[in-house]
């Protein structure tokens, strides 16, 4: 099969051949016909499978074949809606790559960044516009954004979209355009929520999915390693020194866990940088950019982040933290095995993240492969199989609340509020259950040390809040 075979016009075929491309995904194969005979779809595949061609290429074609095209007075006649910034520029690029012989326009709106430029295009007239849920509203709210004239709607990434709150966002959008509409959603996994939304915007559509029994690509091999907290870090470090030597992908659940680890792989000789919700745009894209061009080995990212992230050479994806939602885990290692390539995706599981784990093994179907041999088995683990008969253990007991102090981390740096040392079960700073002064070079207080390596029996209660409570 071939993309002349799709019945696409000359000036895409030629963005196309120019692309380097001669054969269409599977996805694409099935979706660009479909999108081209006017109806409403749900497509399903997994990450890096081509599925921004496979709406964008037949959007451009339906736009230039409308007869009511004008281009003196362009009105938004397509909106794609997308969870995050980095998202948004890379399916703009995909618009420029494949229109760039049509005479459209299209632009895209995000936040994090002045609203000046964005408003001074819309004001110019766009048929395409690629926006993220937030800045979308906002500019609408401002009058500066009219979806009346929209005749096709693009959920893409909507379990993420949803995953994020913006479910409520969507559909103050969807209300503003006419339903006389043809509605696309794609996404890598589609469950729950996403299909009650389906079920309320789509009209009878067409369903594709071109996903394997098991949502993972079969050409990532997957490892999971059992580690205690306190020594991810250590484990971290051995494993770009060992097995991924290459470019690597490493995600936390939170934006200070990523500022930490790229502190710590800094001070380790090892150049990283961060990505996640508190940077700006400019310095977001700035340590892609660097990523890309190979000028950075590591880069670590929170999920939020990190969708969009389109490399197709990435050869390692490693989940410090693993994610307490099973699709997270789809996503994250999608980022690796792109455009046919294998890839590597290495997960440090340490005792309360089984729960976890076992939940993404259930999703995904996979095999995922235990490595124990390696320097930093997991202590709490071991204790409890033998004294237990391979039982999983029972949940370590909790310190007594202490008053006067704040049960997170205090001004002092202490973990449970007091002057400055990180005390949690048998262990301190220096030794015990705790960490030891060499796991985390980079620490510059004991502030620091406490937020990575305080004992297992302190830290499980404080864990669950950062973990789970702080957005990326």
């Amino acid at each position: 099969m071939t993309f002349e075979k799709l019945n696409l016009i000359a000036p895409i075929l030629e963005a196309i051949k120019q692309g380097g491309y001669t054969s269409p995904t599977p996805i694409q194969h099935q979706t660009i016909p479909a999108i081209l005979s006017g109806r409403d779809m749900i497509g399903c595949a997994q990450t890096g499978t081509g599925k921004t061609a496979a709406f964008a290429i037949p959007i451009l074609q339906l736009l230039h074949q409308q007869k009511s095209f004008n281009q003196t007075r362009r009105k938004i006649r397509a909106l794609i809606l997308t969870p995050t910034r980095e998202l948004a520029v890379q399916i703009g690029q995909k618009f420029h790559a494949y229109g760039k012989h049509l005479p459209l326009k299209h632009t895209i709106v995000y936040g994090g960044v002045k609203q000046y430029s964005q408003v001074k295009i819309l004001s110019q007239g766009v048929d395409i516009l690629v926006a993220t849920p937030g800045r979308l509203l906002d500019l609408m709210n401002q009058r500066f954004i009219d979806l009346s004239n929209v005749s096709i709607l693009t959920l893409d990434e909507a379990d993420r979209m949803l995953d994020m709150g913006f479910i409520y966002d969507v559909k103050k959008i969807i209300g503003k355009i006419s339903p006389q509409r043809q509605s696309l959603m794609f996404s890598a996994t589609m469950q729950g929520e996403v299909m009650t939304l389906a079920q309320t915007i789509l009209k009878n559509p067409i369903k594709i999915s071109v996903s394997p029994e098991s949502p993972t690509a079969l050409n990532i091999k997957q490892e999971v390693y059992l580690v205690d907290r306190s020594k991810k870090a250590d484990l971290l470090l051995h494993i770009l020194q060992t097995k991924a030597k290459d470019s690597t992908l490493v995600f936390t659940r939170t934006k200070s866990g990523a500022n930490r680890v790229s502190k710590f792989l800094a001070n380790a000789g090892i150049s990283s940088d961060a990505i996640h919700g508190n940077k700006s745009q400019g310095a977001r894209q700035k340590a892609l950019d660097s990523f890309k061009a190979k000028k950075t080995r590591v880069l670590v990212a929170t999920d939020v982040a990190s969708r969009g992230i389109d490399i197709s050479a990435l050869d390692n994806v490693i989940n410090f933290e693993i994610p307490n939602i099973p699709e997270t885990y789809i996503h994250r290692i999608g980022r690796t095995g792109r455009a046919g390539l294998s890839g590597m995706a290495f997960s440090f599981c340490d005792w309360e993240e089984k729960k976890h784990m076992r939940s993404i093994m259930r999703l995904t179907k996979s095999e995922i492969t235990l490595v124990e041999d390696h320097p930093f088995p997991s202590k709490m683990d071991g204790k409890q199989s033998s004294s237990s008969n391979n039982q999983e253990p029972s949940r370590p007991p909790r310190r007594p609340h202490r008053k006067g102090g704040n049960s997170r981390f205090s001004r002092g740096g202490d973990i449970r509020g007091g002057s400055g040392d990180v005390r949690g079960g048998s262990g301190d700073v220096s030794g015990g259950s705790g960490v030891s002064r060499g796991s985390w070079q980079g620490a510059k207080s004991a502030k620091d040390v406490g937020r990575f390596g305080a004992s297992k029996s302190r830290f499980g209660k404080v864990s669950k809040k950062r973990l789970s409570g702080e957005a990326s």
